[in-house]
């Protein structure tokens, strides 16, 4: 697995980031000595433990376009702040998930506020893009916010489990986008995360033909099965038909990330941030977007960050502002 790990049909990547940033400044950025050294704007080497992305000041995402698939957005450590085109906005993280819907088009920024002035601030984030099917390339932009006291979570014989989406363990999660693939149950959309104790056991049990199923080993040694042996930073496909036991042979903690569902099996053009079917689509979409800009950006900076206190919230197009639980 590289940087982003591969996926099938209907997922198209994972990009898994883990930095370790230095204490924030007053602008939630950091200052200036620790990066002066830096390829600013793109820099994707991670050094002393962390990595600026295209951020200059704060690190992150500055604004940039999405058209034609999703985003599922799993912050286990640290912050993202989110703002779009449409004029929503948000903070969160610790084990909060943004599922957010291209569709026609948006601009957002998700950049990593450093909260922590005194202390290191830990990041880990996991993003998964999620195909749209032909049908759904059009629809409006649109995200929900699944807060962490909304994900089930659970731990049973050493093994613990973080549903992001769908049926497992006998829990459900099933809030999403109402123009997500995700949204039909015969699609058996389930990402889920799992964390195995040394000498746990993680069974996963047969599904429906035609079910597409991945495990990527991101953090760990060793995990053995019937057919051999998984490593850090390898994935496994596993068949539909096929019921699956993996122990965790090691002396550390293994952690793993399932993505399973049904493909959508539709041509895929990609260029950047716009995912259609045809090339001729592609060119549309750049040419829609260099006249409307998807609406343009209604924020002072394209480093937007929400201030400094700790606080996880929600602000819609329609200026309803929801809170996390604390």
């Amino acid at each position: 697995m590289g940087f982003p790990w591969p996926t099938e049909d209907p997922f198209l990547f994972c990009a898994h980031h883990n930095d370790h940033y230095p204490p924030g400044n007053s602008e939630q950025g950091i200052d200036r000595a620790f990066v002066s050294d830096r390829a600013l704007g793109s820099d994707f080497t991670i050094k002393n433990g962390f990595r600026m992305y295209h951020g200059k000041s704060v690190p992150g995402f500055p604004y940039h376009p999405h058209c034609g698939f999703e985003t599922i957005t799993l912050v286990t450590e640290g912050y993202i702040d989110h703002s779009d085109s449409l004029g929503a906005k948000a903070r969160f993280g610790k084990g909060d998930v943004q599922w957010m819907t291209a569709g026609s088009g948006v601009q957002h920024s998700e950049m990593f506020p450093l909260l922590d002035t005194e202390r290191s601030n830990k990041l880990e984030l996991f993003q998964i893009w999620l195909n749209l099917p032909k049908a759904s390339k059009y629809v409006d932009p649109h995200f929900d916010m699944i807060w962490d006291h909304e994900v089930p979570k659970w731990k049973d014989k050493g093994v613990f489990t973080r549903l992001i989406y769908g049926s497992q363990g006998g829990f459900q999660q099933h809030k999403c986008p109402p123009n997500s693939w995700a949204v039909r149950p015969e699609n058996e959309l389930v990402v889920a995360q799992f964390i195995l104790d040394p000498g746990a056991t993680l069974l996963l049990e047969e599904v429906n033909t035609g079910i597409s199923r991945n495990l990527y080993l991101y953090d760990g040694e060793e995990l053995i099965y019937d057919e051999g042996s998984l490593t850090k930073n390898e994935g496994l496909k596993v068949e539909a038909s096929e019921r699956v036991t993996l122990q965790n042979s090691s002396n550390k903690e293994a952690y793993l990330i399932l993505m399973q569902g049904r493909p959508i099996n539709e041509p895929v053009a990609k260029y950047g941030p716009f995912v259609m079917n045809e090339s001729h689509e592609i060119e549309s979409v750049i040419a829609k977007y260099r006249i409307t800009e998807f609406g343009g950006w209604p924020w002072p900076k394209a480093e937007m960050t929400h201030g400094s206190e700790s606080v996880r919230f929600a602000t819609y197009p329609d200026e309803t502002t929801i809170y996390a639980e604390k």
